[in-house]
């Protein structure tokens, strides 16, 4: 039985923070959730201008895996935008 070192291979600078997702050829950067990173930044119904940066043109909310944000603060989002349409404050949809 013949032992071998493990050795790590770490990558210098150019593969830090990427993913590579299967089939594509450019790497995707990994997202953060602005609210984790951001402590101060709290999620609020009244606030529309940082909730409408999670929501689609057509009225739909942004999914967690596009916006980046973690689990806990996208359910905190989508509280937030529904509030915030029941008081008129956001469109429930947008015509064109």
């Amino acid at each position: 039985m013949v032992l071998r070192a493990k050795t790590k291979i770490k990558g210098k600078g150019k593969g830090k923070g990427f993913i590579r997702k299967r089939g594509s050829g450019f790497p995707v950067r990994k997202r953060f959730c602005r609210f984790c990173v951001d402590k101060t930044k709290t999620i609020d119904y009244k606030d529309t201008k940082t909730l409408e940066s999670f929501i689609k043109d057509r009225g739909k909310i942004v999914s967690r895996r596009s916006s980046g944000n973690c689990a806990k603060h996208q359910r905190r989002i989508a509280v937030a935008i529904k509030r915030a349409r029941f008081l008129s404050l956001l469109p429930y949809i947008v015509y064109k």
